[in-house]
């Protein structure tokens, strides 16, 4: 088990290995099923200097029943969930590719909406070369690890199902019970009669039901010669443990 660590910084770009894209290791050939939108937005690495930069609209953001506010308030407190709902909600989403200072690849999910209490949502996706799948790290500190199912649907977009999950801090380390958990389903595909990527997301529990979702559009533009990650969107700390 690698020790654990409170570093904020990627490592240098210098001693970064030519890695491919987190997502076409897990999909293998069929990584060549998605649309060349899709394709392109999740094959990038972090030997690719770029990133992509969505801004859209969620035509609509929800929550669940009112027992579920405490729940999504305390999300809120990390960056991962909010007790907040709209429609028509400016939305804005940064994915950068690095290494992580374990020389893991990582690929940022930071998600901002424009809600009457402006929010983020903040995710860190990795390929578990233990699990053989990707793990998404949730949070500012990275403290809830969620193993991710990922697909290729029928449309050529993507399909992103949480399953089992284990919270770390500090010394404390414990598989995080499914009974207590938000679960999720995430769908993100080109339209191209629209010429935009559509997104759809809804978190769950299997006792308290549905949690917390959107859904909506946007555009991305790409940025390239990225040498480093923003220091605002990095996480607080790194997790080791997978």
């Amino acid at each position: 088990m690698r020790k654990r660590s409170a570093v904020r910084e990627p490592m240098p770009s210098k001693e970064q290995k030519p890695v491919n894209s987190i997502y076409q290791k897990v999909l293998g050939s069929d990584f060549k099923r998605l649309h060349p939108k899709i394709q392109e937005r999740f094959g990038f690495s972090s030997r690719d200097r770029v990133a992509c930069i969505g801004r859209g609209i969620m035509e609509n953001v929800w929550h669940g029943m009112p027992y579920t506010l405490p729940f999504l308030y305390l999300g809120s407190w990390r960056s991962i969930m909010f007790p907040e709902q709209g429609k028509n909600v400016p939305f804005s989403i940064e994915n950068y590719a690095f290494q992580d200072s374990f020389g893991r690849e990582t690929v940022t999910w930071i998600r901002r909406f424009q809600t009457r209490t402006a929010r983020r949502f903040d995710a860190y996706m990795i390929y578990s070369e233990e699990r053989r799948r990707i793990v998404d790290y949730l949070g500012t500190h990275q403290h809830l690890a969620v193993d991710i199912e990922m697909t290729v649907d029928e449309s050529g977009g993507v399909r992103l199902k949480s399953g089992a999950q284990r919270f770390y801090e500090g010394l404390i380390g414990f598989s995080f019970p499914l009974l207590f958990a938000g679960i999720a389903d995430v769908r993100e595909w080109y339209d191209d009669e629209i010429g935009k990527f559509r997104i759809d997301v809804n978190v769950h529990n299997k006792t308290w039901g549905p949690l917390f979702g959107y859904r909506g559009f946007f555009d991305v533009e790409w940025k390239h010669g990225v040498d480093k990650v923003p220091v605002e969107i990095l996480p607080k700390r790194f997790e080791s443990r997978e």
